[in-house]
């Protein structure tokens, strides 16, 4: 009985995400309110309070639903001095756009993140919680751009810090360019070519360290 109910209780919960995104990317997440993801999913009010404590904290939860496979691979990569780090660096790329291009839940959560969301005061344990976790991810690819410096991938005056900065916002802007119109070409088949350009062009003519002003 106890088995059945942990998951009844999985199921409503993953029930509550899917509708809390589909709401989301239909009103916003700032005119979205807990009754409304309620009613879509079926479920009472008090349903959503046994597993969010607030609006945040589901809002939390539908945003990570669409990145926990790179986060592992990011974790698995921190963990370990890679033979190849440019090549840890193309596979991360890689299975973001991947990932973007071929699962419609992640589609529909960089729509809500990009277009749908305006982060007030409500979501500021959001927008902390996503800061952390985009500087730790920032963090872990210096370093991987770091051990390309020290294997001879990169040349060694190049500025790793301006290289991950720079590729943050090149997949960024794909990513935020192509949700826009996805119709516009087939990003899965791209992805290769579109992260080759720039992993070329950082090993021919990286950004170089330069020393501080003063």
């Amino acid at each position: 009985m106890v088995k059945k109910t942990r998951v009844e209780a999985l199921a409503t919960r993953q029930a509550l995400l899917a509708a809390a995104l589909q709401v989301f990317r239909e009103r916003g997440v700032t005119r979205t309110r807990l009754s409304d993801v309620a009613e879509r999913a079926g479920v009472t009010r008090g349903a959503i309070y046994w597993h969010f404590k607030d609006k945040a904290e589901l809002f939390q939860a539908v945003c990570e639903r669409g990145t926990l496979p790179v986060e592992a691979l990011l974790a698995q990569a921190s963990q370990n001095a890679q033979r190849d780090p440019l090549a840890m660096v193309r596979q991360l790329a890689l299975m973001a756009l991947t990932q973007l291009a071929q699962h419609a839940d992640t589609q529909a959560m960089f729509d809500v993140i990009f277009h749908k969301c305006e982060f007030t005061a409500e979501l500021a344990p959001v927008v902390a919680k996503n800061d952390a976790d985009r500087a730790a991810c920032l963090s872990q690819v210096q370093q991987l751009f770091d051990q390309a410096v020290a294997c001879g991938q990169l040349p060694p005056t190049t500025d790793t810090f301006l290289a991950t900065q720079g590729l943050h916002a090149y997949m960024v802007g794909l990513m935020h360019e192509w949700v826009l119109n996805p119709e516009s070409y087939d990003l899965a088949v791209c992805a290769e070519p579109l992260i080759d350009c720039y992993l070329a062009g950082l090993a021919t003519r990286p950004p170089i360290c330069r020393p501080n002003a003063g």
